[in-house]
């Protein structure tokens, strides 16, 4: 059956990159969030004068819990900042503030992969709920069509991922121009700041080659069914 195959190997690549991309994130995290900006100023108030600077103060920033949970909501239009981020100083604070920050960003200027990604978030949602059942139904019943629809369900998750990947790298990429040219941080804190926005991306490359792999062994499984 679905867990008892050899295809399940294909996963594994997936499995290593992912764990090996969270092992940097934290790294990363743990390292620059100990190191001060040499301007002093919060991962807070630096978001506040980065969206007053673009025109976009109509943003809210909020405190949210957990560790490495920063987020902006489109339609709320409220930037979430980590209780190890919002009140905080460090080059690892900043870097995330500012990523955000060019989320709103790409809001403010209509960005159309952010746009596109916000569309998406509905139907991959629903896709990614109902593909293992369907595609179960289909190998149990032995009905090529069930199959279908549930690879189709799933490949949702996969175009979400490479949807993702130019949203979150094009975010990164304003927060290192805005750090930089409002003067926030040093040039030495500024590779702090890339090397903890660099391995956070990583985690979106390894969502994106793991729901191909997924994809390859749903393919793989359907294959051999008919066969």
């Amino acid at each position: 059956m679905l867990y008892m195959d050899w295809t399940i190997i294909l996963l594994l690549p997936g499995l290593l990159l992912g764990l090996w991309a969270q092992y940097r994130v934290k790294s990363a995290y743990a390292k620059y969030g100990k190191i001060g900006t040499a301007r002093g100023l919060t991962a807070e108030q630096v978001s506040h004068d980065l969206l007053k600077r673009d025109g976009n103060a109509g943003v809210a920033i909020q405190p949210t819990e957990g560790e490495l949970t920063d987020n902006y909501d489109p339609l709320a239009n409220i930037l979430h900042l980590s209780q190890g981020v919002y009140g905080q100083s460090s080059i690892a604070a900043i870097g995330i503030a500012a990523h955000e920050c060019g989320h709103a960003m790409q809001k403010q200027h209509d960005y159309g992969p952010l746009k596109l990604r916000s569309a998406f978030v509905p139907v991959v949602n629903i896709g990614s709920n109902l593909y293992f059942p369907i595609f179960l139904l289909g190998l149990i019943f032995s009905w090529q069509p069930l199959i279908t629809v549930g690879i189709i369900c799933f490949s949702l998750t996969l175009v979400f991922s490479l949807i993702t990947l130019p949203v979150e790298f094009n975010a990164s990429h304003r927060a290192l121009a805005m750090l930089s040219d409002g003067g926030y941080v040093t040039e030495e804190e500024l590779g702090g700041v890339r090397a903890v926005l660099s391995a956070a991306a990583m985690t979106y490359v390894a969502a994106a080659i793991g729901s191909l792999l997924q994809l390859l062994r749903l393919l793989l499984l359907s294959r051999n069914r008919r066969s």
